[in-house]
């Protein structure tokens, strides 16, 4: 059994506070929001923080840890498929980071949070909320913006579920993909393919974590 240092604490820290402001997220706007008062502008508070967290991530992925980075996991759709079939047939070598399968997934999932984020900033409840830059665009482009929040909302509910059955289908085969999310490591059969991971540079983290804070922080008081 290998154990191979993977994810630093940056990469932790955004996965859990992205899940976080998401169970919020969606509980305000699929529910009533009890015990939670003025549920549309918690909903929009946690808008503002997962826009937040895809600033930081984005960069991460550019400049932060390796198994961080993009191009440590976004591969040819040849070999996605290739990994698929080996996975299947209980044959796929092992990844200390994304496999190419989960590579992908990650992006898509990053470009919808982002869209959904983006897009909702925007918006406006027909009642009291109304988002930083409702108004900035015609009444046209608001509502096909609605329409894309209301659909990539349940596009990612979709996403999210996958997410949630790739990782029941790892902790099958053996490996334990919620740990290692807390405590930055892997334990593996086998030698992984793209080797152990990296400590992050800590200030290039800082400097990011401001930028995203700031970006928070204005649209929060806006």
């Amino acid at each position: 059994m290998h154990r191979i240092w993977v994810w630093d604490v940056w990469v932790r820290f955004f996965h859990w506070t992205l899940v976080l402001a998401l169970i919020v997220s969606f509980y305000t706007m699929k529910t009533e929001g009890y015990p939670l008062m003025f549920p549309v502008d918690w909903h929009a508070r946690a808008g503002y923080t997962v826009l937040g967290l895809l600033l930081f991530r984005w960069l991460w992925g550019l400049f932060g840890s390796r198994h961080a980075r993009f191009y440590s996991f976004l591969r040819s759709p040849f070999a996605s498929w290739r990994y698929l079939g080996q996975f299947l047939r209980g044959r796929a070598p092992s990844y200390a980071g994304h496999n190419p399968l989960g590579g992908w997934m990650v992006l898509v999932m990053l470009v919808s949070l982002t869209l959904q984020a983006g897009s909702g900033l925007f918006l406006h409840d027909d009642i009291l909320f109304e988002a930083p830059l409702y108004g900035s665009v015609s009444d046209a482009t608001t509502k096909i913006l609605i329409t894309v929040h209301h659909y990539n909302g349940n596009f990612l509910l979709v996403l999210i579920g996958l997410h949630l059955v790739a990782v029941i289908a790892h902790r099958f085969k053996g490996e334990k993909l919620v740990g290692a999310m807390f405590h930055g490591h892997k334990s593996l059969a086998s030698k992984p393919v793209d080797g152990p991971g990296t400590r992050a540079v800590q200030w290039r983290a800082v400097v990011m974590l401001v930028l995203a804070a700031v970006l928070v922080t204005w649209l929060w008081n806006s």
